[in-house]
């Protein structure tokens, strides 16, 4: 079992954005990014994540091919769960933000149980819970262990965090390989586990539009940012370091190639910076392949992140080495054990 001390709290919304904006030369925006900033700073200290890698609560039976999802309204404060609107089979909310929520939930929890028959986020029927308009213009969403949580954003910058399925997608995943792996949340390993959560979070969302790999914009977080921002996502998978570049968010630092590494001190190790890496490798890989991204290269990914063999402090290249083998040992010394292993070549990591 895994060291049931290791403490992960995960945002999308990096730090270095929020850091950025604090320093604006405007007061609501730099209020509300400096008011997320501290929520983020004290939950962190605060949450310890259980570990439960290889431990799957037993089960009378097979869990139900359904999700149970419930999903609770904060009312703009930060108690948690706050007040239950919508459970499980209630028709839709006149809420809008409940009901993606709520869709988000299914979308995920679907792709999970089409694509490699896991039943929700532990593997045994975990319910799936979330809150929504928590805090007062925070300007984030996070997994914290049990459920997700979504802020509204400040209407400006961000709007609100329900809006990209990717981004629910991204979070549950957390918890996925919080309940598998169980990867550090510092540096390459933390940098793997936010990597893990986008292509997920990427092939939950081209899941749900039928999507191709050529069809797919690649984007994590698209529709988040506001009218006036200089940009079209969080993130971009393809082209790690364009999503976004605007006067008031900064410039999207991630690199794509492992000679623009960063190293630093902030954001655990740049765990959201250099995920630009591994992530630009699964790009690579899934359209060099082709057809929907999630039947192949992300069966590839997910044979890694459950297999039992990827450490938890494990870096790009254990990473690389072991998907290679899962692509070999899945399909062969065929199409797609070379995209996987160009892939990572082409990003500056040694792959065997």
């Amino acid at each position: 079992m895994a060291d049931t001390t290791n403490r992960v709290f995960c945002t999308i919304v990096p730090p270095h954005v929020l850091d950025h904006l604090a320093r604006a030369d405007h007061p609501r925006r730099s209020g509300a990014a400096r008011r997320t900033l501290e929520h983020d700073a004290l939950q962190r200290t605060r949450r310890t994540i259980t570990a439960v890698r290889g431990l799957i609560p037993a089960a009378a039976a097979t869990p139900p091919d359904k999700p149970r999802r419930a999903i609770y309204d904060a009312r703009n404060q930060e108690t948690l769960p706050g007040t239950k609107v919508r459970s499980e089979g209630d028709g839709p909310s006149s809420d809008a933000t409940v009901n993606r929520a709520h869709a988000g939930l299914g979308a995920t929890f679907q792709l999970f149980l089409d694509a490699y028959r896991r039943h929700s986020i532990d593997g045994a029927g975990l319910p799936l819970d979330a809150t929504v308009h928590y805090g007062e213009e925070y300007s984030n969403a996070f997994w914290d262990g049990e459920r997700m949580v979504f802020g509204d954003g400040d209407g400006d910058l961000f709007l609100d965090f329900t809006i990209p399925v990717d981004v629910i997608g991204h979070e549950l995943t957390h918890g996925v390989t919080q309940y598998t792996a169980n990867l550090e949340y510092f540096g390459q390993s933390g940098a793997l586990n936010e990597s893990v959560s986008d292509v997920f979070g990427a092939l939950i969302k081209q899941h749900a539009l039928g999507q191709t790999a050529d069809q797919a914009d690649w984007l994590i977080g698209a529709g988040l940012l506001g009218p006036d921002v200089t940009g079209e996502a969080l993130r971009s998978m393809k082209a790690p370091g364009t999503a976004y570049d605007d006067d008031v968010l900064g410039k999207d630092p991630q690199p794509g190639h492992m000679d623009d590494f960063v190293r630093t001190n902030q954001d655990n190790g740049g765990v959201h910076i250099n995920s630009g890496i591994p992530n630009r490798a699964f790009h690579l890989a899934a359209t060099e392949i082709g057809g929907h991204a999630w039947e192949k290269a992300g069966q590839v990914w997910y044979d890694v992140l459950t297999g039992g063999e990827l450490a938890a402090d494990a870096d790009f290249a254990d990473f690389a080495r072991l998907t290679v083998a899962a692509a070999h040992a899945r399909f062969g010394d065929g199409d797609e054990h070379k995209a996987v292993r160009d892939a990572w070549n082409e990003v500056g990591v040694a792959a065997e």
